[in-house]
């Protein structure tokens, strides 16, 4: 089943996040088939995963990632990723690479030690995008 990604932007006055996704995005643009996509190869790369990973994540075949890659479904995933890691270099004043590391591996203690990419797959990505809206609020739990 398709989930649309929640589209809900952080408080941003200065757009940074949204610079900051469209960064992300134009890393990953792929003009095959002269449709402009996402693609899950470069996507992949960047996340340091593999493909059967990014298949769970995205709750579709590993063969749909390979042969279908402009799926909606797989587009989806990778708009919703990208949304949370645009939010988490935002608040961070980060780097791509530490973002991640963040975004794969930082247990999330309001969401039972999750990570957000756990949270992202289940369809919270809105629930990270909150949480990282308070921590550049100036929360500290």
């Amino acid at each position: 089943m398709d989930q649309a990604p929640t589209q809900r932007p952080m408080h941003d006055p200065a757009g940074q996040g949204t610079a900051d996704y469209r960064r992300l995005a134009q890393q990953l643009w792929d003009g095959e088939n002269g449709r402009q996509t996402l693609s899950p190869a470069k996507f992949i790369e960047m996340m340091g995963t593999g493909i059967d990973s990014f298949a769970s994540g995205a709750h579709v075949h590993r063969s749909t990632v390979i042969r279908a890659p402009a799926a909606e479904s797989t587009q989806s995933h990778i708009r919703t990723s990208l949304q949370v890691l645009a939010a988490v270099t935002t608040v961070s004043g980060g780097a791509l690479k530490s973002a991640v590391f963040w975004y794969r591996n930082e247990p999330l203690a309001p969401f039972n030690y999750k990570t957000a990419e756990s949270l992202v797959a289940e369809g919270r990505a809105a629930d990270v995008l909150n949480l990282l809206e308070s921590y550049q609020a100036g929360f500290v739990g």
